[in-house]
């Protein structure tokens, strides 16, 4: 223990040495720092060997500056900073690059990989040389195996291999030599045994005295094969059985050979392409996609618009009416009200679309004891946008009532005692008091209601899933479908996946949705004035 003046002449005081863990904490703190690196480093390299140039070097930099913060004293303003710049970066800046970078690509179903890796799939495509195929049995000798091969018109193996772990790994290169005068083998295995080393038989390719290399064609056979395909030095591909060159085309993303007759013939799998704002100009300039998007554009600005206008409307009716003092058994009435918040959404939904069920549906039944009608709620493209406004409007007024309810306890009561005094109506009060004091804070949260639905997609999927759809478009649509569910439906439903095209949309709805917040941060800033 240590006595140590103060540096205001106010005495001492005494430092502890330390614990015996802190010091145990120390002796680490370098090793663990280490191990971090090294593994980091390891993490980086694996990404860099297969292929992904980019990725490791983002992961690099990631890395980089999370140990010159945490390990230096220059970084130490950062440690808190860190965490949070890092997540954005990953979680949200990211995601929003990458999406926006695939917009600008042919990326779908058939465009899958790389130019590099297709042409690696297409070399690796080979054609057994039939004359030369021979048929094997495998023979078991105590832990080991021998491959005996022999054509299907002998009896006897003409070549046999040396015995084999037939351990699955990497390709074996294994000699094969005539069996030996007098040389015994067990019965060979049954085909079920067999298909349990097929995995380790594919990786061996057999290689016979005149060095002809014989590879795994089957549960049956070994042969010799030849390439399908040659590669040019300039990235074209020649096909080995008639000469008919390929080269790639980097504006469809496929390897294509013109014929003389015009036509053009193309190789499967298609190539991930850069093709600049193609998919841009698709949504603006392609008429027959153009009229579907533009439609389903429309209708998500009208179904978000006409949502928050009704529940704002319901829900505005509902706070003020149980804001009167009067009203009997108030705290019932507004519970009941608040009860399609408090229940999940999506149950909500499937409730809704059990209701509206054309032939067994309460709604229709009633409709139909009353009126003798039965609408086609999910057929007609009117009934069903109708249906999803009366759904939404249901899940969403109880937000603006509980909202509005907020704001009318902030109102001054001697406001409404003035204007009692006055003599004005109810519709008064409202118009020229109630309305004016809460839209003001109420608008930037009707701003981000707005918002919401614009994106609504469980409502859409679970309630009509898009339908009915347009009929005669290029692109699978549906006349309920509201661009984000227009995208899903793109991406990974009916529409070939196209990837790239569904990038581009949701880049336009990130811009739409940024303006969106943008006004709404203003709305909010002049609401606090």
């Amino acid at each position: 223990m240590n006595a140590t003046s103060s540096p205001l002449g106010q005495g001492s005081y005494t430092t502890l040495p330390p614990s015996v863990g802190e010091r145990l904490l120390r002796a680490l703190y370098w090793p663990a720092a280490v191990v971090l690196m090294l593994g980091a480093l390891y993490l980086v390299f694996g990404i860099y060997t297969s292929g992904q140039a980019a990725w490791a070097t983002g992961l690099l930099v990631l890395f980089t500056a999370g140990f010159y913060v945490y390990l230096s004293r220059g970084g130490f303003a950062w440690r808190y900073l860190f965490p949070g710049m890092a997540g954005m970066l990953v979680f949200i800046a990211f995601p929003l690059l990458y999406t926006a970078q695939i917009g600008f690509t042919n990326y779908s179903s058939t465009h899958l990989l790389g130019e590099s890796r297709v042409r690696e799939y297409l070399l690796e495509q080979r054609d057994a040389i039939e004359p030369q195929v021979l048929g094997y049995s495998l023979h078991a000798e105590g832990a080991e195996f021998r491959l005996a091969l022999q054509a299907d018109d002998e009896t006897a193996p003409r070549w046999l291999s040396p015995p084999l772990a037939l351990r699955s790994g990497k390709p074996l290169k294994v000699e094969l030599a005539p069996p030996t005068t007098g040389f015994m083998l067990q019965p060979p295995l049954a085909l079920a045994d067999l298909v349990k080393h097929r995995d380790a038989l594919a990786q061996l390719v057999l290689v016979l005295p005149d060095k002809t290399e014989l590879h795994y064609l089957g549960l049956r056979e070994f042969g010799p094969v030849k390439p399908q395909w040659t590669a040019a030095d300039d990235g074209s591909l020649t096909r080995t059985a008639d000469g008919v060159v390929f080269s790639p085309n980097r504006d469809t993303g496929f390897f294509e050979s013109r014929k003389p007759d015009g036509t053009v013939e193309t190789l499967q799998p298609g190539f991930k392409a850069f093709i600049g704002t193609a998919n841009y100009s698709r949504m603006l300039f392609d008429a027959e996609f153009r009229g579907p998007f533009l439609s389903i554009f429309t209708w998500t600005v009208v179904f978000s618009a006409l949502t928050v206008v009704f529940a704002t409307a319901i829900g505005m009716l509902f706070a003020v009416m149980l804001n009167w003092e009067g009203m009997k058994y108030r705290t019932t009435y507004r519970t009941l009200l608040f009860l399609p918040y408090a229940v999940p959404g999506f149950i909500s939904i499937l409730v809704f679309k059990g209701l509206f069920n054309q032939n067994f549906g309460e709604i229709n039944a009633i409709l139909d004891a009353l009126f003798g009608v039965k609408p086609a709620w999910f057929a007609d493209p009117l009934l069903a946008k109708t249906m999803l406004l009366i759904v939404n409007v249901w899940l969403g007024y109880p937000y603006v009532m509980i909202l509005c309810s907020g704001l009318l306890k902030a109102i001054p009561a001697d406001l409404y005692e003035a204007s009692a005094l006055a003599g004005a109506s109810p519709a008064t009060n409202f118009f020229k008091i109630t309305a004016p004091l809460i839209i003001k804070p109420l608008a930037p949260l009707l701003v981000s209601a707005f918002a919401f639905n614009f994106n609504n997609f469980v409502l859409i999927a679970l309630l009509t899933d898009g339908r009915p759809d347009f009929l005669s478009t290029k692109l699978p649509a549906g006349q309920t479908d509201i661009l984000v569910s227009y995208t899903y439906r793109i991406a990974f439903k009916d529409s070939g996946s196209d990837f790239g095209l569904a990038a581009a949309i949701s880049t336009l709805i990130f811009f739409l949705v940024a303006a969106l917040s943008l006004i709404n941060l203003r709305l909010s800033a002049k609401a606090q004035r």
